[in-house]
């Protein structure tokens, strides 16, 4: 189970009190990476989003030291980098915090299975968010039974 990722944006606060709003959690500065903030959910697991400036990268500490961080020269707007996250919030409130930041948010089908609504943080990163009724489908659809199933009617 991921308890908390982390994703790079130009204004990380901004964008941690957006994922907390989804939430209904709080955002807090993120003390390991300057400028970083997170995302709370403020739920029994801890569940969190790390928010970095756009262009750090983490590195390997040295020795026993915990993770480093840098900077890098040319980093791109976009990545392979998305997260699918739980909202109790419904459908239309959703879009309507993505239209007031002036976001990209889509409902889309997963090939059938279950439905997301793509979350395009800063128009950059994808998260997509699902609604209660969506968490439903994921789950029925996302065990390792269902995968296999899937992929077997591919072959």
């Amino acid at each position: 189970m991921i308890l908390h990722a982390s994703i790079s944006a130009i204004d990380p606060r901004h964008v941690a009190e957006v994922l907390a709003e989804l939430w209904e959690g709080e955002a807090l500065p993120f003390a390991p990476v300057s400028g970083a903030w997170i995302a709370m959910a403020g739920d029994e697991r801890g569940t969190g989003i790390e928010v970095y400036p756009k262009g750090r990268a983490l590195i390997p500490g040295s020795g026993d030291a915990m993770f480093d961080t840098t900077d890098l020269d040319h980093p791109s707007c976009y990545g392979a980098t998305h997260l699918a996250i739980q909202c109790h919030k419904n459908q239309d409130a959703i879009q309507a915090i993505a239209e007031r930041e002036g976001w990209r948010s889509v409902r889309c089908s997963r090939g059938g299975m279950f439905d997301v609504i793509e979350f395009w943080i800063e128009n950059a990163t994808m998260i997509e968010v699902l609604t209660s009724e969506m968490q439903t489908d994921y789950q029925a659809t996302s065990s390792i039974e269902a995968w296999r199933e899937a992929i077997g009617q591919m072959a």
